[in-house]
């Protein structure tokens, strides 16, 4: 049988792939296997973006694992460090995250799509949280999907469990772009290499500013952030590679980003 999450490593790009036929379903030992890998990316200097998507072309990830559910998983399992599916709990990763959906993206697969920072899908990629048919809570989405795309639409999927395809997906911004599925990986990676060749401490910044501040009332977050009450700010601010910015465009030349 072959792994159940692979991964690459070119130059400062890690690619994942859920690899878990027939759907790419997640189980507890799977999931703490993405939290350890995710983990990873976020402690190793020398990564910069991630890249996560699904094996075959049918299935991004088709959430839990009802089989496992069956014999006996429950939702108080240990799903790892990073929570179900390794990213939706994981703290402190303040790197980019790309999810290049193959295919359908489902209840808690749709969970750990939004994660990502960017995302990308496959024209024949479809959307949904059926949590609802079930009679169980969507919880991530829950809380996260209102804010993310239109508060009417964010509730219908929630309520009703229908599928979304991938143009009204990205119309209502749920997803960045779609393209065709032979092009899904390429563009993907052309993406993660123009991230790579960017400045990591500004990327910290703005996701810890993002994920701290989210809730705050405007003039408090921009105190904060002025206040370089947070680490990566603090850092950014003090390192290296604010100077280099800074000099480089006075010289009309490309930085050099060295991440200190």
């Amino acid at each position: 049988m072959p792994e159940s999450v692979r991964t690459t490593v070119d130059g400062h790009i890690l690619e994942v792939v859920l690899d878990r036929p027939k759907a790419n379903a997640i189980d507890g030992p799977t999931s703490r296997e993405l939290g350890r890998v995710f983990a990873g990316f976020r402690d190793d200097p020398q990564l910069r973006v991630a890249i996560i998507t699904g094996g075959g072309d049918r299935f991004f990830c088709a959430g839990w694992d009802l089989k496992a559910a069956a014999e006996g998983e429950s939702v108080t399992t240990d799903f790892g460090i990073g929570g179900f599916g390794g990213l939706q709990e994981l703290p402190d990763l303040n790197k980019p995250v790309i999810a290049a959906v193959n295919g359908i993206a489902c209840g808690g697969g749709f969970e750990l799509m939004i994660c990502a920072d960017i995302i990308v899908s496959a024209d024949h990629a479809t959307f949904a949280l059926p949590e609802i048919n079930a009679g169980t809570l969507a919880d991530a989405a829950t809380l996260k999907l209102p804010k993310m795309i239109s508060h009417h639409v964010a509730m219908e999927m929630l309520l009703t469990g229908r599928w979304m395809d991938a143009e009204e997906a990205a119309r209502w911004g749920l997803v960045n772009e779609v393209t065709e599925s032979d092009r899904l990986l390429p563009r993907a990676r052309e993406i993660a290499r123009l991230l790579a060749e960017g400045p990591p401490l500004v990327f910290a910044a703005i996701k810890e500013t993002v994920r701290a501040t989210q809730n705050m009332e405007f003039q408090s977050a921009l105190d904060m952030v002025n206040g370089q009450s947070l680490p990566t700010v603090r850092k950014l601010y003090a390192s290296e590679d604010m100077h280099e910015g800074a000099l480089a465009f006075s010289e009309k030349r490309k930085p050099v980003w060295k991440g200190r």
